[in-house]
C-alpha cells in the first residue's frame, strides 16, 4: 500500500544502517589509533605553546623575506608546527621537511591530512643523518627552529653541510642557538642532547662550509613570548661570495 516500505525497501534501509554502523566502528578504531592533538603536540614541545611558535615562524620567515615562489628547507620539521602554515603559504611542492623521528614525522604526515594540505605536495623526508639528504632543487631558505642545541656536535656539521649543498647563491639560512661561554650539554628532552656551545663554535663551522653567520636577535625580541626568557640566539647563515653553489 501506498506509505507502506516494502520489504526490499526495509532491507535496504537496513543494510544501509548496517553499513552506517561498520563505518562509525572503523572510524571509531582508527580515532582510537590516533594520538590526540595535545598528545600530538607535546611530541614536538609544551602543547600550551603550540600556537605561539607556529605563528612566531610564519611571521618571522615572511618578515625576512619569504615569498610564495620560494624554496624552503625546513631542519627538524618534527609533526609541521611550523610547517602546516609554511606549507599553504608556499607553491606546490616548494616545502621540504627533514625529520630524524620517523614516528614523528608519521604524526606531521596526519596534521597535514588534517589541514586538508596534502595536494601541496610537500617533500616529507625521514634521515638520521643531514648528510645523506639529497635534494633536487636548491633552496631560497633553510629554517632549523629549536633544533641545533638538540644535535651533537657531528650533526651540526653534517647539518651544515646539507644548508651549504642546498642554498641558492642568495639563500639564507636561519637557526636558533643556545649560546655560552663554555661547550656543555645542559640536560635532555624526548633524549635529545641540550647543549650550549660558544658562538665561534658556529663561526667555525660557517667557515668551513664557506658561510657567513651574523646575529639576528634573542628570540625573546623577536616576538617568540613565552614568558621564559627565550634567550636563545637566532643566527643568520649566508654563501660567503664566490662560494660554489
Amino acid at each position: 500500500m501506498p506509505g507502506e516500505p516494502s520489504n526490499t525497501g526495509q532491507r535496504g534501509m537496513h543494510g544501509v544502517i548496517k553499513r552506517a554502523l561498520r563505518a562509525g566502528r572503523r572510524r571509531a578504531h582508527l580515532l582510537g589509533a590516533r594520538r590526540s592533538p595535545a598528545d600530538r603536540h607535546a611530541l614536538v614541545g609544551p602543547p600550551q605553546l603550540w600556537e605561539m611558535k607556529r605563528r612566531f615562524q610564519f611571521e618571522f620567515l615572511i618578515a625576512n623575506g619569504l615569498q610564495p615562489e620560494s624554496r624552503l628547507l625546513d631542519i627538524g620539521c618534527g609533526t609541521l608546527r611550523g610547517g602546516i602554515p609554511l606549507i599553504d603559504y608556499l607553491h606546490d611542492g616548494h616545502y621540504t621537511g627533514v625529520e630524524a623521528r620517523a614516528e614523528v614525522l608519521e604524526e606531521g604526515r596526519k596534521e597535514l591530512a588534517d589541514a586538508g594540505l596534502e595536494h601541496k605536495h610537500p617533500h616529507l623526508i625521514h634521515a638520521d643523518d643531514p648528510a645523506q639528504v639529497q635534494l633536487q632543487d636548491h633552496v631560497d631558505f633553510a629554517w632549523a627552529f629549536s633544533v641545533l642545541f638538540h644535535m651533537r656536535d657531528e650533526i651540526v656539521d653534517a647539518c651544515m653541510g646539507l644548508v651549504a649543498r642546498q642554498l641558492s647563491d642568495s639563500g639564507i639560512f636561519y637557526a636558533n642557538v643556545s649560546l655560552g661561554e663554555h661547550h656543555e650539554q645542559q640536560g635532555q628532552w624526548q633524549g635529545f642532547p641540550v647543549i650550549s656551545r660558544p658562538r665561534h663554535f658556529y663561526e667555525d663551522l660557517a667557515t668551513q662550509h664557506a658561510l657567513s653567520v651574523s646575529d639576528v636577535g634573542r628570540l625573546d625580541t623577536l616576538g617568540h613570548g613565552t614568558g621564559l626568557g627565550d634567550r636563545s640566539m637566532m643566527l643568520r647563515f649566508a654563501r660567503l661570495p664566490g662560494a660554489p653553489a
